[in-house]
């Protein structure tokens, strides 16, 4: 975790003649940006992965059709059809999976007072008033400065934006895609739940920002905002 922390000082140097005092802020979202990067060739092949499952569910009614009364040969039938496409059923978790280590090494890292065996000088930072090692709970409680709870509060109110935005695009998507099957059935069994709940994850950020360091809040924000343009820009 030093070298991380090391990768976050550097970064906040080079950022400081630009955002002084919030160098180290900005360097978590300049981090966040070049995570998105890496892993935007993920994003492409989800994005080409849900057209092509979209493009599959005529053929996947035809096999509810014929297996309907077997659900363990028509299941047996979707993946060998996936498999034969060269389509996974998965490939839209992929990109969310590549950024976990990302968000909770920022997380571990700006939760630890000493980072190789020295004190964690990169707590000494913040965001304006609110420092970066903070949390929401510490900003209400007054422990944090008047400033802390404003900036908390724009955070807020953007993932809230972003995610009324986010919810939209997904249920536009999802009202664009055939409707596979003509009893209700789902494309791929086990995902019907997931298809459900997927547009309204957007809105699980808001309860992430409001309970974990203010430097992996950066990071979520900064991410989700991220995921909303590419999403709209790639499922266009």
């Amino acid at each position: 975790m030093s070298v991380f922390a090391d990768l976050v000082g550097r970064l906040a140097d080079l950022l400081q003649p630009l955002f002084g005092a919030s160098a180290a802020a900005a360097a978590i979202v300049l981090f966040t940006a070049l995570v998105r990067l890496l892993v935007h060739p993920l994003s492409r092949a989800a994005a080409r992965g849900q057209k092509a499952r979209t493009a599959l569910a005529p053929r996947i009614a035809e096999l509810r059709r014929k297996h309907g009364k077997d659900p363990e040969r028509f299941q047996r039938a979707v993946m060998e059809l996936h498999a034969e496409e060269k389509v996974s059923p998965l490939s839209g978790c992929l990109p969310s999976l590549f950024q976990l280590p990302a968000f909770f090494l920022l997380y571990h890292l700006f939760s630890s007072t000493s980072v190789g065996g020295r004190p964690n000088g990169l707590l000494d930072h913040a965001l304006f008033d609110a420092p970066l090692g903070g949390r929401l709970a510490d900003a209400l409680s007054g422990g944090a400065g008047g400033g802390a709870v404003l900036v908390y509060g724009a955070l807020l109110a953007v993932v809230a934006v972003v995610a009324a935005f986010g919810h939209r695009i997904a249920r536009r998507a999802a009202a664009a895609r055939p409707e596979p099957l003509a009893d209700g059935g789902e494309q791929v069994p086990g995902l019907g739940a997931v298809a459900k709940v997927a547009p309204f994850m957007p809105y699980f950020t808001l309860v992430t920002v409001a309970v974990v360091p203010l430097a992996a809040a950066l990071y979520v924000v900064t991410s989700t905002a991220w995921s909303t343009v590419e999403r709209a820009v790639l499922h266009r």
